[in-house]
């Protein structure tokens, strides 16, 4: 049966663990645009801690990804699906559809309208809304940004969310909601003593896989605020380090820098892979149940 994951072992050889052990020996170099290995020891890693900018795009980072994670990629997915499942099917089917949208639509087509959206302009649409309350136009993007960064960002993680919690509540029996209202229970009652004890695993995977997910994103920051405005406003660490490797601030491409930065969000990545192993006991929920007879 093992050569059968040979394919799957290959793919992740290939595209994971050789970029990892690449990104690594980079991060101990000072490569620049000529390629050269001139091997710097752990001179990156000195550098990021007295780097201020480091400091404050470790604190932006932490802000996206709790602040994103907690009002949209769990708390209004959870929200949205409690919801559409009590209501009727047909009326739910089309809202979640909706929240759909944002995830099928073109990066850089969701990013234009979210652009015309927030833009000074009174016709824009926050601005048209605040007019009719008779409130000036304002510049969302400079006066608001990480609301605006949030917002982008979790009415796309919504459906990931939205999309497994549904499918985890749809896959309760019948049988207990029917016996849940014979004794007078409430809607909220269900949702409370049912319903969400229910879903614990789909609630800890999903709070699990897009906090890693968050750490790593940071295409539509760059294509709304490009991590502005200002002094690295909105600018989070997957962002920094593609600037520092790939946009060449000042025309000076820091390969080395931005590997070590990487670096520090794999090893992130994977202390936060173990701490939600251990709180959340994942390895005690992939038991398969017993039954005794």
């Amino acid at each position: 049966m093992a050569i059968f994951l040979l394919p799957s072992f290959a793919l992740i050889v290939v595209f994971y663990l050789l970029p990892v052990l690449l990104t690594l020996l980079i991060s101990f170099t000072d490569m620049d645009y000529s390629f050269q290995w001139n091997w710097v020891g752990l001179k990156n890693y000195v550098q990021m801690i007295s780097d201020p900018i480091a400091g404050k795009v470790f604190n932006n980072t932490l802000l996206y990804v709790f602040s994103t994670l907690a009002l949209f990629n769990v708390g209004a997915a959870l929200v949205i699906s409690l919801i559409t499942v009590h209501i009727p099917e047909r009326v739910g089917q089309g809202y979640r559809a909706l929240w759909l949208l944002p995830r099928i639509t073109p990066s850089t087509v969701y990013a234009l309208l979210w652009l015309w959206a927030v833009r000074q302009d009174p016709t824009a649409l926050f601005n048209w809304i605040l007019g009719f309350f008779g409130m000036e136009p304002v510049n969302w993007l400079h006066k608001h940004p990480w609301p605006i960064v949030i917002l982008v960002n979790g009415f796309v993680g919504a459906s990931f969310g939205m999309i497994i919690f549904t499918a985890a509540l749809k896959s309760i029996p019948a049988d207990y909601l029917r016996a849940a209202r014979v004794d007078g229970a409430s809607t909220l009652q269900i949702i409370r003593h049912i319903e969400l004890p229910l879903i614990k695993w789909p609630l800890m995977f999903v709070t699990a896989y897009q906090t890693l997910s968050l750490l790593t994103s940071y295409e539509y920051i760059l294509l709304v605020t490009n991590g502005g405005p200002g002094y690295y406003t909105t600018e989070v660490w997957a962002l920094y380090s593609y600037h520092l490797a790939f946009a060449q601030y000042g025309g000076i491409v820091k390969f080395g820098y931005g590997a070590a930065l990487a670096t520090v969000l794999v090893i992130l990545g994977l202390i936060l892979s173990i701490a939600y192993w251990r709180v959340f006991r994942l390895k005690e929920l992939m038991v398969e149940p017993k039954i005794e007879v």
